[in-house]
């Protein structure tokens, strides 16, 4: 077995299956620090610490093999009870740029509904197919549904924070896009809460070779 240290989760994995998320207080340091004292777990393909922008909390966000993931062990190195998400959809616009920033998005539903995580994310698509002309700056974005029906969450990758920025100044409404669409995506149906976050990946750790890697 051997855990290499990469730039980025890999999401074109084929073996991944389950997603495990978690925000907490704890310092990614820290976190990597409790990490380091535990086995690496069987079928942990990813742990990947990422600090907050705004110098406080950080996220633990790992891949899991099929009917591996462990609450558990994500539990006990960040403090906070991690979400069990599925990956549901990608866009790739630059895969050979390292992200400087990456960008959590995070909505909650009002009841568990499995249908509905996907469709507001299929909306979101829409909204991001409407658009002449991206924003800049932007590199992918990663969406995933939660198992227990309740919350979407994007994973999303940008060039650096100011870009991400000028994105939300440029539509003047809190979307990365200017398009009409986006207002289907502020107004739809049984959306209790969301916001984002910004972040620095710290370290991101991978079982074995990534998918993109050559034997």
């Amino acid at each position: 077995m051997t855990v290499n240290h990469v730039a980025r989760p890999d999401f074109a994995r084929t073996d991944v299956d389950a997603v495990l998320v978690a925000e907490t207080s704890v310092e990614a340091a820290d976190v990597l620090a409790r990490l380091e004292k535990e086995p690496w777990p069987t079928g942990l393909i990813s742990f990947n610490a990422l600090a907050g922008n705004d110098g406080e909390g950080s996220l633990v966000y790992t891949q899991w093999a099929e009917g591996t993931a462990d609450p558990g062990l994500v539990r006990r190195v960040s403090g906070s009870d991690p979400v069990e998400y599925r990956l549901y959809r990608s866009v790739n616009r630059d895969n050979s740029t390292v992200p400087g920033c990456v960008v959590v998005v995070s909505v909650e539903f009002d009841s568990a509904d499995a249908q509905r995580q996907r469709r507001w994310v299929d909306t979101v698509f829409g909204a991001m197919a409407s658009e002449d002309k991206p924003a800049p700056g932007g590199i992918s974005g990663h969406f995933h549904v939660s198992t227990d029906g309740t919350r979407a969450l994007n994973y999303a990758e940008w060039t650096d924070e100011q870009s991400h920025r000028d994105a939300l100044a440029r539509s003047g409404r809190g979307t990365v896009g200017v398009s009409d669409e986006w207002r289907k995506v502020q107004d739809f149906p049984g959306v209790r809460g969301g916001g984002f976050r910004r972040y620095r990946m710290v370290r991101s750790l991978s079982l074995g070779l990534s998918a993109k890697e050559p034997a």
